[in-house]
């Protein structure tokens, strides 16, 4: 058995795997499959990626919904230093939103957390 986490993005797929790679030295593309043809070729149909030993798939949903992500789900991150924290935070913050900025909350050293521009919800900690 084997636990995965799972993107669904809504036609921006694509733009996430580039924020990623940008963010995270250590990304690695897994697999990625784009619909050849239709209303949505050119997505991605499906990907998976690594980032930090974490396994992730990501698509563009063929339906429109009604929903997106929500921080009540996150990636919690810990960085090696505070240099890798603050570039995580600048790169996944900008254009997204900032739920905690890096600070000192007295559970670790630092710590922020970020939506990035899709929604989605990272924790970035310095233990």
């Amino acid at each position: 058995m084997k636990a995965t986490p799972f993107l669904m993005f809504q036609g921006q797929a694509r733009e996430a795997l580039a924020l990623y790679r940008e963010a995270f030295p250590d990304f690695e593309e897994i697999l990625l499959k784009e619909h050849p043809e239709g209303a949505q070729a050119g997505q991605i149909a499906m990907a998976s990626i690594r980032i930090g030993g974490l396994e992730i798939r990501l698509y563009d949903s063929p339906p429109v919904h009604d929903f997106t992500f929500t921080p009540s789900t996150s990636t919690f991150i810990d960085c090696d230093d505070e240099a890798q924290l603050r570039r995580l935070a600048e790169v996944l913050g900008e254009g997204g939103k900032v739920m905690m900025p890096v600070d000192n909350y007295g559970f670790s050293t630092l710590f922020t957390w970020v939506g990035d521009r899709f929604g989605v919800s990272w924790q970035l900690n310095l233990p």
